[in-house]
């Protein structure tokens, strides 16, 4: 093993290792604190997303409060896109009984601009649940920054 894939593997590590402490102290349970800021869910969805190489899309399902209920891998694709089916985000925000979503994808590049497809799609995802009166409190890209839907004004 050479040096640039023993620093690989130590940062893997380490990053793995962060998010099972942050799973074990603060997520997935019923006493979780609320992600009430922006900020707050930029922290928890670049801890789960930015080491892919590819595109992932996932929804983090809270309760009425805001407090974590899931975070949930949806979909993967490819390095430059993914496919979303919001039939599918209905059945996962239904069978996790959450009152709001933040969505929540990765672009590889490192470049997180919202891109046309990742503002039609994050209209279509809104519309949908707003049919069964669950809200869309953001839609957080991770790239070597991450963009808030909800700060740009988009949502």
């Amino acid at each position: 093993m050479n040096t640039n894939e023993k620093a690989v593997s130590n940062h893997d590590a380490i990053i793995e290792s962060a998010l099972k402490i942050l799973e074990s102290r603060i997520m997935y349970k019923s006493d979780s604190p609320s992600l009430t800021t922006p900020h707050a869910s930029k922290t928890f969805v670049k801890l789960q997303l930015a080491t892919y190489e590819h595109e992932v899309f996932a929804c983090l399902m809270l309760d009425n409060r805001n407090r974590v209920i899931a975070f949930r891998e949806l979909f993967r694709g490819t390095i430059d896109g993914a496919s979303v089916y919001p039939r599918e985000v209905v059945k996962q925000v239904l069978a996790d009984n959450a009152a709001a979503v933040i969505f929540a994808h990765n672009h590889p590049s490192g470049i997180a601009e919202p891109s046309q497809a990742d503002i039609a799609i994050t209209e279509r995802l809104k519309k949908a649940l707003a049919l069964i009166d669950v809200r869309v409190l953001d839609h957080l890209i991770v790239g070597e920054e991450v963009t808030s839907f909800a700060e740009r004004g988009l949502l």
